[in-house]
């Protein structure tokens, strides 16, 4: 399985999880079976809000499962549409996040988890 961990910063399994998918950086993509990381830039980090393209955000990988803080409703759709599964992050490392998915201590992100806006409806920025 390959998830991808929105971060601000490479360091492997140790990139605190980014708050926010769409302005992240870059993202950790982690191959559970192997346990290799990959680091991809954010192709879509300057889109306009509610604009976001997560495919090309993700430089065209394929992933099973994000993992994030927050994420837009542009984005959540379009990634749901692709098959992909949206889990809510903790705050701390990607390593972390990890375990908590592997443990089964993750939630799903639900269309009401979702970002409405960079207002008040969208507080962890």
């Amino acid at each position: 399985m390959k998830i991808a961990f929105p971060t601000e910063k490479y360091d492997e399994l140790e990139s605190p999880v980014y708050n926010h998918f769409g302005s992240a950086t870059c993202f950790v993509i982690v191959d559970t079976e192997t346990n290799a990381c990959e680091k991809a830039l954010n192709q879509d980090l300057n889109h306009q809000h509610g604009k976001c393209q997560p495919l090309r955000a993700l430089g065209g990988r394929t992933v099973d499962a994000v993992v994030v803080g927050g994420i837009g409703g542009s984005a959540f759709g379009k990634l749901k549409n692709k098959g992909v599964t949206i889990y809510k992050a903790v705050e701390g490392t990607v390593r972390e996040n990890l375990e908590k998915l592997q443990e089964g201590s993750l939630p799903e992100f639900q269309s009401l988890d979702i970002c409405g806006g960079h207002g008040d409806a969208c507080d962890h920025h």
